[in-house]
């Protein structure tokens, strides 16, 4: 095996490859390369900016593919930096390609978060389905041992997905996170077995393999297999047929042709059938917390419905659907791994989510993406924020607010918690401040059944750092000093029914008071209002029996946390106003509020203030020139449409 790590740093691997070769066995070769690239920016927007291209994929590929007569072995690039002590194990299994840098757009990023290594297959290698499937779990076993606390991630992509699922079955016991993109499990149904015996007749010249890869990234494969072979045209010519930017690939149709000969696809084929066989007939075994990555245009699997099937054959599964993209989903432009996984919080460090300890904040390019869709809404309610500085004077804008943590934000829920879009927008551009909402376990917990088990929708929620209510979570985000976002009257506030605007579902006991107190957070009471809702459901009984129930210890409406999607009469967009009261100081408090009644006390005035902001906002909305759509739009009309519209007078 010392053979095969000198041969691999012979061929020219010193600028690329950082932490050494790792031997099949899964031990890491110390005694190779140890030089770190002093070029990779330990900041993530530099890692954004400075990301790898399909062209470097291709150019880093001519020096993989070399032939070195040596077995399967992973590799770790330069560019994933150094791994932190608590950074968890990513093993990513490539496709049908082999060459292993299917990631290569993500390992800036991911070397942040993952100690990243990469399995490469050789070109001429013939190493079986299983020989695979016991090397891979000989490295994850090894990584087990050191460190038996930690989470293992495989990363796989068609037939690394395979892998990784045969790996997941037969190590039940081992704490492995699978994220497998578009699935080679469905290959028994893919039209590709009939086209093998073609592919075994046709003659050398054809380039069958490459019409066939450039169609996997252009995700209409076969389409592209057949009108070559048709016409009889030269490949570069089909190339240039492609949409943009696929035509800058055939400067490297050689690179192409070696990645997969004809003799190399025809074994590719063949593993597939064996491989998918393989993993569907254990999908019982596996127990792997998982996530799969579904494309709309790779119609060379069945994709899309393949993944629905592994979605109800798996218990610990969730998907996430790209509808415009192809095979090779990792080398698209506009697909980020490392977004993904924070969206669906599928990083964590140990063996159980830490949903404080283990999130990692959005960058600022990441913040601007999720909120560019959705700053329309803050366009129609144009809203007007007001706080309350020390003396007590109302100031528009967020002066009032404390720039340090930790402080908790009580307020009240306008229907379907439309209110919290701005209110994080505006404290992110104003402030800086990336508010974490207290949300319900809705959000990031599929149901037993029903009709809310997709938690894609959410994804954003949780990107911007809401966590699941919960005592344990709400002391995580006060001792860590964060600006936390509370509702007391939770889901049954938010979807109130008709006439129940503005009216508090508070529990009758504090639930935040004496917790404030422990970390001398500063809690500042708000109120908003808008243009309000009639609304009605049909759905209450179904959703709440298939989730979380909440506060199933208290009594009168704020027990009654019942889970629909109301009707909604639209109304003309009206706009919203939110007022921060004075933030209330509980530092130095602490052994007054534990007193019951003390922290009572304190949680009526909270409460109470809450009611004063919205009944304040509701008598000053009347005298606002701007309150209605039309005089709004013409002021920004004239003014321009990023310009601050007057309210009224404070």
């Amino acid at each position: 095996m010392a053979a095969t790590g000198a041969c691999f740093v012979a061929g020219g691997f010193l600028p690329i490859f950082g932490r050494g070769m790792k031997s099949a066995g899964g031990g890491l070769r110390t005694n190779l390369v140890s030089v770190r690239s002093s070029a990779v920016s330990t900041d993530w927007d530099e890692a954004e900016k400075e990301r790898r291209s399909l062209k470097d994929y291709f150019e880093q590929s001519k020096e993989l593919i070399r032939s070195d007569g040596g077995p399967p072995r992973w590799f770790s690039l330069l560019e994933c930096g150094s791994p932190l002590d608590s950074s968890p194990l990513l093993l990513f299994l490539p496709g049908i390609d082999g060459v292993g840098l299917g990631l290569i757009k993500h390992h800036q990023r991911l070397g942040k978060l993952f100690d990243v290594w990469c399995l490469h297959i050789p070109v001429e290698d013939r190493t079986s389905f299983t020989e695979l499937v016991k090397l891979v779990e000989r490295t994850v076993r090894s990584a087990n041992y050191r460190s038996p606390n930690k989470p293992i991630y495989l990363v796989g992509e068609s037939l690394g997905v395979c892998l990784a699922l045969a790996v997941a079955a037969r190590n039940p016991d081992i704490d492995l996170a699978l994220i497998l993109a578009n699935p080679a499990t469905s290959f028994n149904k893919s039209p590709l077995q009939s086209l093998m015996p073609l592919l075994s007749l046709m003659p050398d010249k054809l380039h069958f393999s490459l019409p066939l890869i450039l169609g996997l990234i252009t995700g209409d494969p076969l389409r592209m297999v057949i009108t070559n072979a048709e016409k009889g045209l030269p490949l570069q010519q089909r190339v240039g047929e492609q949409p943009l930017g696929l035509a800058t690939l055939s400067s490297y149709l050689s690179v192409l042709s070696d990645i997969l000969p004809r003799e190399t696809l025809l074994w590719k084929l063949k593993m597939l059938h064996s491989a998918s066989a393989y993993a569907n007939s254990r999908l019982h075994a596996v127990k792997a917390e998982i996530l799969i990555l579904s494309s709309g245009k790779d119609q060379l699997l069945s994709i899309q419905e393949e993944c629905e099937r592994l979605n109800h054959a798996l218990p610990n599964c969730e998907i996430r659907k790209f509808t415009d993209s192809g095979h090779f989903l990792f080398l698209e432009d506009g697909i980020d791994l490392v977004t993904i996984i924070k969206g669906v919080r599928f990083y964590r460090r140990t063996k159980y989510l830490d949903y404080i300890l283990d999130y990692i904040p959005p960058t600022p390019s990441e913040f601007k993406k999720v909120a560019e869709p959705i700053r329309w809404f803050n366009s129609v309610t144009c809203p007007v924020m007001l706080s309350t500085l020390e003396d007590g004077k109302i100031v528009r804008g967020l002066a009032g607010i404390p720039l340090e943590g930790p402080a908790l934000f009580i307020g009240y829920h306008m229907l379907l918690g439309i209110e919290t879009i701005p209110l994080v927008l505006q404290f992110m551009d104003e402030k800086n401040i990336l508010l974490r909402g207290i949300a319900h376990p809705m959000l990031f917990k599929r149901s037993s059944g029903g009709s809310l088990s997709d938690l894609s929708p959410y994804d954003v929620i949780r990107l911007v750092g809401a966590v699941p209510v919960s005592g344990i979570n709400f002391y995580k985000l006060m001792s860590s000093k964060s600006h936390a976002l509370l509702y007391p009257g939770g889901m049954r506030e938010a979807v109130h029914r008709k006439g129940e605007e503005y009216k508090l579902f508070w529990p009758e006991q504090s639930e935040f008071v004496r917790i404030a107190a422990r970390f001398g957070a500063k809690i500042i009471p708000f109120g908003v209002v808008g243009e309000d809702d009639v609304s009605q459901g049909d759905q209450i009984k179904e959703n709440t029996r298939n989730h979380v129930k909440l506060r199933t210890d208290s009594s009168g409406e704020v027990a009654n946390q019942e889970l629909h999607m109301p009707g909604i009469l639209p109304k003309l967009p009206g706009r919203f106003y939110y007022l921060f009261g004075k933030p209330i100081e509980t530092k130095g408090r602490y052994q007054e509020l534990r007193e019951k009644e003390k922290a009572h006390k304190l949680y009526l005035q909270v409460k109470s203030e809450v009611e004063s902001n919205i009944a304040y906002l509701k008598e000053k909305r009347k005298s606002d020139p701007y309150r209605n759509i039309l005089p709004r739009s013409l002021y920004q009309a004239t003014h321009g449409f990023t310009s601050e519209v007057p309210t009224f007078e404070l």
